[in-house]
């Protein structure tokens, strides 16, 4: 049974940072690419930023130079660093492997 845990979530002011995990278990992690996307109230599910098992990462425009991702293959964990957090970047955010498996999720605010 595959299951993904997200962690690190929360309410910081603009310009702050967070780190987000996401622990997985059920599958042979160093193997897949993981995922990060998020989903704001009245809005698609956006994909963030992305990694696959050589560690090569994708990001979306509007997170470039802001959020780095992660992976820690001894952990069975990937990460996102957010840093210099916006008002925009307010949503659920949530890891995903294969494009089928889906963690709960954790809510990021960013608001003064």
């Amino acid at each position: 049974q595959v299951q993904l845990v997200e962690s690190g979530g929360g309410l910081v002011q603009p310009g702050g940072s967070l780190r987000l995990s996401c622990a997985a278990s059920g599958i042979i992690f160093r193997l897949n690419a993981m995922g990060w996307y998020r989903q704001a109230p009245g809005k698609q599910r956006e994909l963030v930023a992305g990694i696959i098992s050589g560690g090569r990462k994708t990001y979306a425009d509007s997170v470039k130079g802001r959020f780095t991702v992660s992976r820690d293959d001894t952990k069975n964990t990937v990460y996102l660093r957010m840093n210099s957090l916006k008002s925009e970047d307010t949503a659920i955010y949530y890891c995903n492997t294969a494009d089928i498996y889906w963690g709960q999720g954790t809510q990021v605010t960013v608001s003064s």
